[in-house]
């Protein structure tokens, strides 16, 4: 039997656990060769002490079907993000799709700190949220757009947030989510005449390590699993039209009714609605 994604090329930043490594898992599944980039490595203190490195995210996508390959990076490291690109330029002709999950804004996490007046926040935050989720982004997109541009149909998954231009209730927040949003769109038009183009996916309320260890349990049942991300970007890289989709913003779980994928435990979630107390 052929697999989807047999014989594709894919990278996906931030999967040493969560939404990342939910979506190596299932790209594994689908058949695909994917380069799985992050901080954490086997046998050394991992990030926040959260569970899950590169290495057994590689070490899953190899068991799923596919083939894993852990490599070290920091994508707010230029230097990293250019000797990331030379090596898959080295060992691969093109890259089919780059997955941006990589994400530092939880990082320290604080509940409390969401809640608190702009004055009241740390410069660092704001700092982290758009280094990593947007410079990063735009960075490493940049550096691997010739191998893009080379796929038959390369592709771009930005991981974003939102809910139709509801404020999301924090500042850096929600000024990172929107230029993210706008890099999908950005990259789109710009390769408007290319085979490659840009999406952007707006998961739901995702049972991360983060949000299993931070959440009440009373909110986990409103939740979908990260692998629930994975058959939404599967769908897309399979999807021989999916350039008509350029430079849009999907949520997964109308994704999932286009494909008609379900989660994990067979469920169908809801699209993601943040409540009306929450917009402002």
């Amino acid at each position: 039997m052929t697999l989807p994604l047999e014989n594709r090329i894919a990278l996906v930043t931030g999967a040493s656990r969560g939404i990342g490594l939910g979506i190596a898992h299932e790209l594994g599944l689908a058949g695909a060769t994917v380069y799985v980039t992050g901080r954490s490595r086997r046998g050394r203190p991992t990030v926040d002490d959260m569970p899950g490195t590169i290495d057994d995210s590689a070490d899953l996508v190899t068991a799923s079907g596919g083939t894993g390959i852990a490599v070290e990076c920091d994508h707010t490291d230029p230097a990293a993000v250019e000797a990331l690109a030379a090596r898959i330029a080295s060992e691969q002709e093109r890259l089919d799709l780059l997955v941006h999950a990589a994400w530092g804004g939880y990082e320290q996490y604080d509940a409390a700190m969401f809640a608190k007046p702009v004055e009241d926040q740390p410069l660092w935050r704001w700092q982290r949220m758009m280094g990593t989720g947007v410079t990063a982004q735009y960075d490493t997109t940049r550096a691997l757009a010739p191998l893009l541009l080379a796929a038959p149909r390369g592709l771009v998954v930005h991981i974003s947030a939102g809910d139709g231009g509801k404020f999301l209730h924090d500042v850096q927040y929600d000024v990172a989510k929107a230029a993210v949003d706008r890099l999908g769109f950005a990259f789109a038009r710009r390769w408007r005449a290319e085979r490659a183009t840009a999406v952007v996916i707006h998961p739901g309320f995702t049972r991360t390590e983060r949000v299993l260890a931070a959440a009440p349990a009373e909110a986990i049942a409103f939740t979908h699993s990260p692998r629930y991300v994975g058959r939404a970007v599967v769908a897309l890289a399979a999807d021989p039209d999916v350039k008509r989709h350029g430079g849009l913003v999907f949520k997964v779980a109308d994704l999932g009714r286009t494909y008609d994928f379900a989660d994990i435990d067979g469920t169908r979630p809801e699209p993601f609605v943040i409540p009306d107390s929450l917009d402002g």
